[in-house]
């Protein structure tokens, strides 16, 4: 492979990491707890957008339910963003030819 295939290679990476940048920061997912109870959408960027709690939990009083609910929706958004994120990785850099012992 000679030079200047590999620098066109690399600046076709950045770009497409660039964009995957993009991509993941608009990116937004839910994760739900209590058979949907209890949701939790977060960002691209980690940080928690909406807390959505169904009036139904109040009514049961329980303040350790209700932690318990958020915490397992949060969990679950954030496997949600973790699968996304890296979905998207995958699609952006297929075809893309990565140097020895880099995967993603």
């Amino acid at each position: 492979m000679n030079i200047g295939k590999m620098m066109q290679q690399a600046r076709k990476m950045q770009e497409n990491l660039q964009k995957l940048q993009q991509e993941l920061a608009a990116m937004e997912v839910t994760g739900e707890a209590g058979g949907g109870m209890v949701r939790v959408t977060l960002g691209g960027d980690h940080l928690v957008r909406r807390v959505e709690i169904d009036d139904a939990v109040w009514q049961e009083h329980d303040k350790s339910l209700v932690e318990d609910l958020i915490v397992a929706a949060c969990n679950a958004a954030a496997a949600s963003l973790a699968e996304a994120s890296k979905r998207k990785q995958q699609e952006l850099m297929a075809g893309m030819p990565l140097p020895p012992g880099f995967s993603l």
